[in-house]
């Protein structure tokens, strides 16, 4: 490691989120009430660019919080707001979280946004984007996925039927066009701007009906389009597919983690592309650790793919709340920083790495 900082949380943490001012938001998703919601200052070393020497501060520091009274599953930072949207169990409805000004330790909760037949089905996925207003995309299916202004809460977009299929990701590419990843793998394009035109539909590699899946999406460089970013599926079998979407007809890349399977599900499946790094991903959810690949020597052989570094401190920090070792449920790459991921594991550990960059490597 060039670098490694570790905070410890009270709950067991599935999310990361980074927030206006380069601030971390996390929260707990037990099943008890009074989840936490905290957002943090990162160790002064993490707000710099261009990487220091020692400091004399290294720890994460808490600058406001809230509680939630269900368990957080999925948490998504407003840009250019002050407000946080969070989904959970036992519903599909959005609960939004106004993050207090300065003189204010409290993350107050606003009303929340309610959904039709939200009652039975289960928590939505969320994304945000305010290029025109604030907005969320939710959905917990592919037939129920709708665009809210979150400041009026006025429906400004609702997909158009295709299919019952259970939603693991989904994402904005850009303020018109978006991204929908169903659980079985296929992948889903819609736009905002003909909302009653079917989706385009990606398939998925042929794969075991059990096989569950989750996709990661790739902000390109300033001027690219957002199709021209290749989307990064992952499976819980650990196969990783590359997909341009301009040309969906084939992969771009077909590789294979040495992974073990998960135990009990793939809800914490997570696969990420670096911001500033071309052509490495991570993922993580099937254990205790945190993989990274560099994906530039890929071919559509399916061959197993060798990571260039892997994070193994939530393996060797002790067992979670239910006696088994320590799975890790998120990770995230800093904005600016290359080499820089943040990730969290079921014990309620928070860890901050960065790797020594091997010679010839991203």
């Amino acid at each position: 490691y060039r670098d490694l900082h570790t905070f410890e949380l009270q709950a067991p943490t599935r999310l990361i989120e980074w927030a206006r001012g380069s601030r971390v938001c996390v929260a707990g998703y037990g099943q008890s009430d009074g989840n936490e919601i905290l957002q943090l200052i990162p160790p002064p070393t993490l707000l710099t660019k261009e990487t220091q020497g020692l400091c004399p501060e290294r720890d994460f520091k808490v600058e406001c919080g809230g509680f939630s009274e269900r368990p957080v599953y999925s948490l998504k930072y407003v840009p250019d707001t002050s407000l946080l949207v969070t989904s959970g169990p036992p519903d599909s409805s959005l609960q939004v979280w106004q993050v207090s000004a300065e003189d204010s330790d409290v993350i107050k909760s606003v009303s929340p946004i309610a959904t039709e037949n939200g009652t039975g089905q289960s928590w939505a996925k969320i994304a945000t984007i305010s290029a025109r207003a604030p907005w969320v995309l939710h959905g917990s299916r592919l037939d129920r996925v709708q665009i809210t202004e979150i400041e009026s809460r006025k429906n400004v977009y609702t997909a158009a039927p295709g299919g019952s299929e259970e939603l693991s990701s989904l994402a904005f590419l850009d303020c018109n066009t978006l991204l929908l990843c169903c659980a079985a793998g296929r992948l889903c394009l819609a736009d905002v701007r003909q909302p009653q035109s079917l989706v385009e539909a990606v398939s998925a590699p042929l794969a075991p009906c059990s096989e569950q899946w989750c996709m990661g999406t790739r902000h390109g460089a300033q001027g690219l389009e957002p199709s021209s970013q290749p989307v990064a599926r992952l499976s819980s079998r650990g196969l990783l597919t590359l997909t341009d979407l301009r040309k969906t007809s084939e992969f771009l890349a077909l590789a294979k983690a040495r992974v073990p399977s998960p135990g009990s599900g793939a809800e914490f499946l997570c696969v990420s592309w670096a911001p500033a790094l071309e052509g490495c991903l991570a993922i993580s959810g099937f254990d205790g650790t945190v993989h990274v690949y560099d994906t530039q020597s890929w071919d559509s052989s399916g061959r197993e793919a060798k990571p260039i570094f892997v994070h193994k401190g939530h393996a060797f920090g002790g067992a979670g709340g239910s006696g088994d070792p320590p799975l890790v449920t998120v990770h995230t790459w800093h904005l600016q920083k290359p080499r820089t991921l943040l990730s969290a594991a079921s014990d309620g550990s928070l860890h901050v790495w960065d790797w020594v960059q091997p010679c010839g490597k991203c």
